[in-house]
This record gives structure tokens, sequence and C-alpha cells, in this order.
């Protein structure tokens, strides 16, 4: 039975974790996955979904490293990793350095939420959303010294939907290379596939995702705010100063704009907040959030505030 250590973190990688476990073909030496971090308003240390999930499989050996370097976690890896067939890395949300690659015994195998070499980086899927891509998918391949750079082991894509927004496609990566982990690492583990190397000359890239990328900038076409506004549901968000405020925008659709209305000017479309663009194009607000207050649809935001045509965005 190929042993593996699985390094992963966040609900991306939880999935695969389960696949891996039910399948039956795997023995899980450990999990590896980030410390436990204070969360929320009351800043309450909240372990990681790995951690969760591991531990409700039943998974006894978890680490917790806070560095790769750390003596501990050091003196573990490098006693069990020579023993394992593979690692499997997903969502781990650390850079692994080559000695540590170079510990099982057929290398480091990576889910990649793009198909590759598309959108490599750390945010493939809220880039895929954003620059209209109509289709995305998932890359299993193997993880070398450069960042998504290692040959691919297989891909299986999805359709990107008109109403999808990033958790939506999240989730539906996640299932996707959850469900074709466990026969490709079979199989590779087998030496029944070989690797294929990616065309490196027509790779795109996606970086670290902030809070402040979620700023709006209404020089830019609706439709292309759009796209931004499902890219980026849940995380980072996208939202705009109103009044001094900030003014979180959570779904919106594209309508035609007043030529006589610069881009930022706000207006009142059918009873919802609207906001003019670029090339003749106005958002439609459907849903928001107001600093300070609940979210809200549209209509009802606009029963307080009735000075929204006099409002002044930054």
């Amino acid at each position: 039975m190929p042993r593996i250590i699985f390094f992963g973190t966040s609900d991306f990688a939880v999935p695969s974790l389960k696949a891996l476990s039910s399948d039956g073909h795997f023995e899980i030496v450990g999990v590896v996955t980030q410390p436990d971090r204070p969360v929320g308003r009351h800043a309450e240390m909240t372990p990681p979904a790995v951690k969760k999930a591991a531990q409700g499989l039943g998974i006894s050996t978890i680490l917790q490293p806070e560095k790769i370097k750390d003596e501990a976690f050091q003196t573990w890896i490098n006693t069990a990793g020579p023993t394992c067939d593979a690692f499997v890395v997903i969502s781990y949300g650390k850079i692994l350095p080559q000695w540590l690659l170079d510990l099982p015994k057929k290398g480091v195998v990576n889910i990649h939420g793009s198909v590759l070499p598309r959108w490599r980086g750390a945010s493939p899927i809220q880039a895929a959303i954003s620059a209209g891509d109509t289709e995305s998918g998932v890359t299993i391949m193997q993880i070398d010294a450069e960042m998504d750079h290692g040959p691919t082991l297989a891909i299986e894509t999805s359709p990107i939907r008109l109403e999808d927004t990033g958790e939506s496609l999240h989730d539906r990566l996640a299932d996707l290379g959850a469900a074709l982990l466990p026969k490709t690492l079979t199989e590779y583990l087998a030496g029944n596939i070989s690797p294929v190397v990616q065309d490196h000359a027509a790779a795109t890239y996606c970086k670290i995702l902030t809070r402040d990328d979620g700023k709006l900038d209404w020089t830019k076409p609706a439709d292309e705010l759009v796209r931004l506004i499902r890219a980026y549901h849940p995380w980072p968000g996208t939202w705009t100063v109103y009044n001094g405020k900030r003014l979180k925008i959570q779904s919106a659709s594209v309508i035609t704009g007043d030529d006589a209305f610069a881009p930022g000017r706000c207006f009142i479309f059918e009873s919802q907040p609207a906001i003019a663009c670029a090339d003749g194009t106005a958002l439609l607000i459907n849903t928001l959030q107001l600093e300070g207050r609940p979210s809200t649809d549209g209509r009802a935001f606009m029963t307080g505030a009735r000075d929204w045509e006099n409002g002044a965005l930054a």
C-alpha cells in the first residue's frame, strides 16, 4: 500500500484528503497543515479546515509547524519522508524547499485550481472569472522548484458558468480534483503515467490577493466590474467608498448608462442604486452592505439612502 504524507490547509484541500482516506489504497502517514490562527472579532484560535477534517477522519499524526525549518518538524519529516512513496500538497500555503521535495520516492504531487499553464499563482479561480474565461479546471502535477511549473499528470476541465462566483467555482473545482486524485495518484505511482512538460511560453500568472484589490475602478466598463464582483466573492470582496464609508458591493448586473454621467456618478434605476462606468455602461447594484450596517438588497438600501444621487464615491 503506497505511503503518503498530505500537506494542506484550506477548504480546497479537504475533499481530496477525504477522497484519499476513503479510497482505501493509501496509507496516510501524517497530515501537515498550518498552525491554528486567531479568527474573528474576538481573535478566537481556530484550527485550519484540513486539521479539522483530519481529526474527523481519525488521522492521529497531525503536524502544524510555524516554519518548515522548525527542528521538531524537520526531525519527523526526515525520518518519515524517505519511507513514503509521495507527498500530496494541496493549498498548503507555504513554499516547500528542495530538500523536502526530494524526500519521497516518487516526488511531490499537487492539485492546482486551473488548467495549467494558464493562471499559475495564488488566485487562479478568481483570475479565471475576472478575466472572462469560459473554462477552468484542475491540474494534477509534479511540484518542482518553480511555481506551478512542474510536469502535469492529469487535467480535468469545467465550464465557468455565468452565475459562478469565486466561491461556487472554488467548491466545484475542489470536488473535481478530489474525484480525479486517487486514480491519478495510483496510476502515477504504478508507473502508468508519463508526466507531460508544460508549455512554459503560454504561462499566465496571478497574484496573492488583498482586500485593497477589491476596490472598484469606475473608469472600467461595467461588465468587467461585474466579473470582478463575482470573482472576488467572498474573498477579498469588492467595495467603494460612499460618503466616507466603505460600501461593499456583493452582487450586481450591467445596464446601459447615461452618456451625460461621468464614471463614478451615482444614480437611481428602477428604484435601485446604480453607478456610471466606462463606455456608456453602468453597474446596477443588487446586494450591498454599507459600513456599520447589515447586508441588504438594492431596493431596501434605497429606503434609507435618499441622497444617493448626491453621494460622493472615492
